[in-house]
C-alpha cells in the first residue's frame, strides 16, 4: 500500500483513475505529452519542501546550497540546448514566461503587435480578457483567408501603421513554420522589440526541426511541457544585456518563491532533449503529423493551412462533416480518442463551440505510435463522425481504440 493511499484514500483514487485514464486514451491534445519515470521523480522529490526566494548565490533563505547547484545546472542546460545567452528557468507556467518578459521591456497601456486568438494565438498575446489584454494596448495580425497561412506583409503593414513597443510571435494552433527571420526584419523596421512564444514548438527548435527564434528575437519564452516532455513550467530566454532586469522582473517583480522540485525535474528534461534519441523522437513527431494529415485529408476532413510543418493539425470538422468543435470532442472521446475543440481561422462559431479540433503527435509518438498507426486513427476518426448517428458504431471504434493502446503500454511498472 503506497503513503497516498493510507494517508488519503480519496485522492489516491482520483490519481489512479486519471493513471488509468491516460493509460487507455489516445491522448491527442497537441499541447500534452508524457514525461518520463525520471522526470516524475525530480518532481514529487524531497526538494519540493525548499523555499529558495531569490537566485543561486542570491537567496532570501539559508539552506540552498543544494538547490542552488540544481538551479544552475537547469540554467546552464537550457542556455546549451538552445544556445541562449540567459536563461530564467523559475516561471511557473508559459502565461507568467509571457508576464516576465513583457515586465521588462514594456509600461502599462505600451502597444503590443500579437497573433490573433482566433487564428491561432495565444491568451497571453493579447486577449481581453487576459492579463495581457487588460494590461498592454494589443493590435493583432492573423492569417490570409486564402492560404491561412501568416501574411507577413499584412504584419508589416500593420507594425507601420501602429508603431508597436513590442512584436509578438508564435501560436498555440498554428501548423506551418514560422519565419522568425522576417518578423525580425519587421519589428527592427518599426523599432520594436521582438518576442517569440515557442511553448509548442521548442522541441523542434531544440532538434533543428524548426527555424529557431534565439538569434532574431529579444526574448524567447517557452512551456517546459510540450514537445519538450518535461514538468510544466515555463523557461525565458534572453540576450545577456536584458539578464539582470529580466531576472529582477521574474523575482521580486512577478513571482515569490521558485518551485525548486519543478525546476529539478526541468532539468532533468532538459538533460533528456540533448540525448540523440531526443532527435529521433521529435522527428517522429512530425513524420506522424504529416501523415495524420495527409490520411485526415484522404477521408475528407478539410485541413488548416492544407498541411501541417509540426506537430500539430488544425481541423475544420464543421464544413467536413457538419459537426461543430464541440460535437466533434465529445463524440471522439467516446470511443477513447482525447482532443479540444478549437477555433478555426475566420470561425463563425463561438469560442465555446468552435468549428474546428485541434489535435497533435507528441504524446501518442512518446508512447511508439507510428505512421501506420496515424492511417488507422484517421479512419477511426472518419468512422466516429461520419456515423455519428449510429448507436453501434462507437463499441466498434471502442475496440480498435483498445486494440491500440495494447500494443503501446504507458507506464506498465506504475504499480500505485
Amino acid at each position: 500500500m503506497s503513503y497516498l493511499e493510507k494517508k488519503d484514500p480519496i485522492i489516491f483514487e482520483n490519481v489512479t483513475k486519471e493513471l488509468k485514464r491516460q493509460q487507455n486514451n489516445l491522448e491527442m491534445i497537441a499541447s500534452e505529452n508524457f514525461v518520463s519515470e525520471a522526470v516524475l521523480e525530480a518532481q514529487g522529490s524531497v526538494l519540493t519542501n525548499k523555499y529558495a526566494e531569490g537566485y543561486p548565490n542570491k537567496r532570501y533563505y539559508g539552506g540552498c546550497y543544494v538547490v542552488d547547484k540544481v538551479e544552475d545546472i537547469a540554467r546552464d542546460r537550457v542556455k546549451e540546448l538552445f544556445k541562449a545567452e540567459h536563461a530564467n528557468v523559475q516561471p511557473h507556467s508559459g502565461s507568467q514566461a509571457n508576464m516576465g518578459a513583457y515586465m521588462t521591456i514594456l509600461e502599462h497601456g505600451d502597444t503590443v503587435l500579437g497573433m490573433d486568438l482566433a487564428h491561432g494565438g495565444h491568451l497571453t498575446h493579447g486577449h481581453p480578457l487576459n492579463f495581457s489584454g487588460k494590461s498592454y494596448q494589443f493590435v493583432s495580425y492573423g492569417v490570409s483567408k486564402e492560404s491561412e497561412t501568416i501574411d507577413y506583409e499584412n504584419v508589416r503593414k500593420i507594425a507601420h501603421e501602429t508603431k508597436p513597443k513590442l512584436i509578438v510571435a508564435g501560436a498555440s494552433a498554428y501548423p506551418r513554420e514560422i519565419d522568425f527571420k522576417k518578423f525580425s526584419e519587421i519589428a527592427k523596421e518599426v523599432g520594436a522589440y521582438f518576442m517569440v512564444d515557442m511553448a509548442h514548438i521548442a522541441g523542434l527548435v531544440a532538434t533543428d526541426l524548426h527555424m529557431s527564434p534565439v538569434p532574431y528575437a529579444d526574448f524567447v519564452t517557452s512551456t517546459t511541457h510540450k514537445t519538450l516532455r518535461g514538468p510544466r513550467g515555463g523557461i525565458i530566454l534572453t540576450k545577456e544585456k536584458y539578464a539582470k532586469a529580466l531576472d529582477k522582473n521574474v523575482f521580486p517583480g512577478m513571482q515569490g518563491g521558485p518551485l525548486m522540485h519543478v525546476i529539478a525535474a526541468k532539468a532533468v528534461s532538459f538533460y533528456e532533449a540533448m540525448q540523440p534519441e531526443y532527435k529521433t523522437y521529435m522527428k517522429n513527431v512530425v513524420e506522424n503529423a504529416h501523415q495524420l494529415a495527409k490520411s485526415l485529408k484522404e477521408k475528407g476532413f478539410r485541413i488548416i493551412s492544407d498541411g501541417t510543418d509540426n506537430h500539430m493539425v488544425l481541423i475544420d470538422v464543421k464544413s467536413s462533416f457538419n459537426v461543430t468543435g464541440k460535437e466533434a470532442e465529445h463524440l471522439l472521446d467516446e470511443v477513447g480518442i482525447t482532443t479540444n475543440k478549437n477555433m478555426i481561422p475566420f470561425d463563425n462559431e463561438k469560442p465555446f463551440v468552435t468549428s474546428g479540433i485541434r489535435v497533435g503527435t507528441p504524446a501518442l509518438t512518446t508512447r511508439g505510435f507510428t505512421p501506420v498507426d496515424m492511417e488507422e486513427i484517421a479512419d477511426i476518426f472518419y468512422e466516429t463522425l461520419k456515423n455519428k448517428e449510429e448507436n453501434n458504431n462507437v463499441e466498434i471504434q471502442q475496440y480498435r481504440v483498445k486494440k491500440l493502446i495494447e500494443r503501446y503500454p504507458l507506464y506498465p511498472s506504475f504499480n500505485l
